[in-house]
Parts: structure tokens; sequence; C-alpha cells
């Protein structure tokens, strides 16, 4: 019996650790080839290791995806590397929290670039791609998966910024999914709550050891739990779309 995505191709930004990599693998699980696009290359070479060695197909895009340029060549470099477009997961981010008062302006701005602009460049580099599989692949739908948070819901003292950056990401996604979902490009928010990932560690040391206190014995959610959901959306059939998805730990109430 076929692979759900036999023939298809999928792009994951944010690939070397985390929710990136849990996906990439899932994905390749599925029957994708994957390309692969984070920062650091060292990971996404022994992930595309990992992969080959399940006889799976992985290309390594090096790239910072808040550069236009580099989010651009990277949706090219797919396409010229693995044939076509199918999946994008916009999973790469960054978390850096803390009081708005005396803040790191370089932390805004970083997470500005990435979560949102970073984001938004790879998202319109890949639309006409998206659009193209999606008319003529043997699935006859394409797939953008837009990765915000539950900050992208609720907003928290000192978290100001990076809830905008997340708020930004799901009216960018639903206003997208509005203008393409006719033509059979689904475009799909996942919302995780807790997530045992690097994400945290990012954080100034003071700002880390309050969000581990704030989480405490709350058993978080896997990289794994999410990529799971990624490859649920991307395999419903044409006619279903999940336009979005809040994914909470059993034990997190907000």
């Amino acid at each position: 019996m076929p692979q759900a995505l036999e023939g298809s191709v999928a792009l994951v930004t944010g690939a070397s650790s985390g929710i990136g990599e849990a996906t990439a693998l899932d994905l390749a699980g599925r029957g994708a080839a994957v390309a692969l696009a984070a920062r650091r290359a060292d990971r996404l070479e022994e992930l595309a290791a990992r992969i080959r060695s399940d006889g799976g197909t992985a290309a390594v895009l090096e790239a910072d995806v808040s550069d236009e340029g580099q989010a651009r060549a990277t949706v090219q470099r797919t396409v010229d590397e693995l044939g076509r477009l199918d999946v994008l997961v916009n999973n790469a981010g960054v978390m850096l929290l803390g009081p708005i008062e005396d803040a790191p302006l370089e932390e805004w701005q970083r997470m500005i670039a990435v979560n949102v602009l970073g984001l938004m460049y790879c998202a319109h580099a890949a639309l006409p791609h998206l659009l193209g599989a999606a008319e003529d692949s043997p699935r006859g739908v394409a797939d953008m998966v837009n990765i915000s948070s539950v900050a992208g819901r609720l907003v928290r003292n000192g978290s100001g910024v990076y809830n905008a950056s997340k708020h930004a990401v799901g009216a960018f996604s639903d206003s997208l999914r509005q203008e393409v979902t006719e033509r059979h490009v689904r475009v799909s928010l996942v919302e995780p709550g807790a997530v045992e990932t690097e994400l945290v560690e990012h954080n100034r040391p003071q700002i880390a050891e309050q969000i581990n206190e704030r989480f405490g014995s709350l058993e978080r959610l896997q990289a794994g739990d999410i990529a799971d959901a990624i490859g649920y959306i991307v395999t419903r059939p044409r006619h279903v779309a999940i336009n979005e998805m809040l994914i909470r730990p059993t034990e997190q109430e907000q």
C-alpha cells in the first residue's frame, strides 16, 4: 500500500531540533522527500543521515529564514534539488520572554524577524509552488502548516512581544487561508502548549528559571506529539482542511 505522502516534497524550517526535527522524521516516514532548513548545518546533516538510513530522501539547506534572500533561496533550492514543493512547515521560531520594561530590544527584533518575517518570507516564496502542486499532484492538494503557540491565543504578563509575534502568525495564516483555500492549498495553524524543547534554554538564565518554575512538575508535550499532529493535518483527504489545532499537555490549564 503506498505511503500517504509518497511522491511529495516537504520543506521544514527550524529542522535542527525539537518540533522541526521530529516533524521531518515523521513526514519522511510517511513517504515525503524532506528539505531540512536551519542555521545549524551539523545538526541537519545528522538528521539527514538518519532519514537516509531508513530509506528516505533528505536535502540539507543551511539558512537563516529571517533573512529574506536566504528564505527565498531555501524554497528555490528545495524545488531545484527535490523537484517540487507540496508541503511547507513554517516551524522556525524563538521564544525570548521577560518584562517589557527594560527589555533588551535585540530580543524583540530577533523574535519579530524569525517568528513573523521569516515565516512570511517562506510563505510568500513557497506559495506559487504550493499552488502548482495542488493542480498537478496526485493528492490534488498542498499544505502550509504554520507553527504558532498557545501564546497566539492568550496573553501573559512577561510575554508581550512573543505574544504579539504569535498573534501575528495567527492573523496572517487565516487571511492567507481564505485567499487560497478554493485553490486547494490548505493553510493550517498549530498552537502547541508547553513542549519539552530547547526554546526555554535560549532565554536569559533568570527568565529560563522562572519559566521552568511556572510549569513545575507539569508533564510537558514531546516534540513528537506535535509532529504527529502535523502529519495528521497534511494527510487528510483533499476535501478536509484542519484550519487550526490547539494542543496542550493534559495538565496545562492555560
